[in-house]
């Protein structure tokens, strides 16, 4: 373009330089919107072991997701870890146990080998017996047909001279423990390596809910499942369900002259960790909501220590986390009443290395194959409260 006057050839390079002033302003402002991918299958909200247990699910099925956890609820981090089938106290069989095992112990095998770490302990629990009336009930309980599977008829001598166990033990079988602390650390390390974990804390006041699922900044996805543990209390969307909480806490002591190789079961569980380390609890407390050591747990849990071991030890940490209890004792796991893109996997209590696999199985039947979720978990037990509130 030719201008006959130098006056219109600077008016026209003083329009040039206000229309590059725009385009790069609002180039600068392009960048710093979000960037949103393409449409993801779920983001799922925490990575405890429900969290861990609904991730893998997804990778086995090959779906696409996000996590965003600030791993503020530590109840898997600090948990003892075991998987029982029967409840000690009562001799009874816990909730759903066959099932839960026959699906867990393939999935934390399948975990072990992808990640290539050590997770599954096989151990065996002994429950010490206080006397001879609670031998004879371990016996009547051996010979329920639905226990047989899982208690030894055979009353096992105590022969460790650093416990007391006059009327030795009983020996529930198929027990082990799963390293929860390493498996939540190294799953999230997975994660993090495959550019799918956000670290951060979730602020539910970013989710928006559309027609096609729903986005959280510059997520997009057609469903989003919390697993957050207690976290769910502060959630707006699920906070009418009945999740109480537990406090637990739990010890570790150094005991070189203990030398014992299975999980005593007293008034506390005493489980060996290895190098002369065993993790003794828990404790379960209903009001205290903070994952704060307390003196009187870890005097309490001395106390019945003290009841069950005769040689010295030192105690080397103190830990607490709260877990997701539910009034009922069964998990809370389905649908939100009102929207069809929100799940909730929660309520595992002290249980969750046997029902984390198998609640996380069901919901995703449920949520892609139009699943039917067990009846005693299902969330739809109170939806009333839901509508009330």
């Amino acid at each position: 373009m030719y201008y006959k006057s130098a006056a219109s050839r600077c008016s026209a390079f003083f329009i040039l330089f206000l229309n590059f002033k725009v385009a790069f302003k609002y180039t600068i402002y392009l960048l710093r919107l979000p960037t949103f991918v393409s449409m993801l299958d779920y983001l799922v909200v925490g990575l405890g072991l429900a969290g861990v247990s609904f991730c893998e699910t997804l990778e086995n099925n090959n779906k696409s997701f996000v996590v965003v956890t600030d791993h503020s609820q530590v109840a898997s981090m600090v948990a003892g870890g075991l998987y029982n089938p029967v409840l000690l106290k009562r001799f009874t069989l816990a909730w759903n146990a066959k099932e839960q095992l026959r699906i867990a112990m393939p999935f934390y095998a399948g975990l072990e080998k992808k990640l290539d770490v050590p997770l599954d302990h096989k151990v065996p629990i002994l429950r010490r017996f206080a006397s001879i009336a609670e031998q004879n009930l371990w016996f009547e309980a051996a010979d329920k047909p639905e226990l047989q599977p899982f208690l030894s008829t055979q009353i096992i001598s105590n022969t460790n001279m650093a416990v007391d166990a006059p009327y030795g033990y009983g020996r529930v079988l198929g027990t082990g423990r799963v390293d929860t602390e390493k498996l939540v650390a190294v799953y999230a390390a997975y994660l993090l390596a495959k550019n799918v974990l956000i670290k951060k804390t979730f602020v539910v006041n970013d989710l928006e809910i559309r027609d096609d699922g729903i986005r959280y900044n510059s997520v997009r996805a057609r469903h989003i499942v919390f697993t957050d543990g207690y976290g769910l209390k502060n959630n707006p969307y699920f906070n009418y369900l009945p999740l109480n909480g537990t406090k637990g806490e739990l010890l570790t002591i150094k005991a070189p002259d203990l030398k014992e190789k299975s999980v005593l079961k007293s008034a506390v569980f005493c489980i060996p960790l290895g190098d002369d380390l065993y993790r003794v609890g828990a404790t379960y407390k209903w009001k205290d909501k903070t994952n704060i050591p307390t003196a009187e747990a870890r005097s309490e849990l001395l106390q019945k220590l003290d009841a069950l071991i005769t040689c010295d030890y030192e105690v080397v940490d103190h830990v607490a986390g709260i877990r997701p209890t539910v009034t009922d004792r069964r998990p809370l796991v389905g649908r939100h009443p009102e929207n069809d893109a929100m799940y909730v996997l929660n309520g595992f209590g002290s249980r969750g290395v046997m029902t984390a696999p198998f609640a996380s199985h069901q919901l995703y039947q449920y949520i892609e194959n139009k699943g039917q979720l067990h009846q005693e978990m299902d969330i739809t037990r109170f939806t009333v409260k839901y509508f009330k509130k």
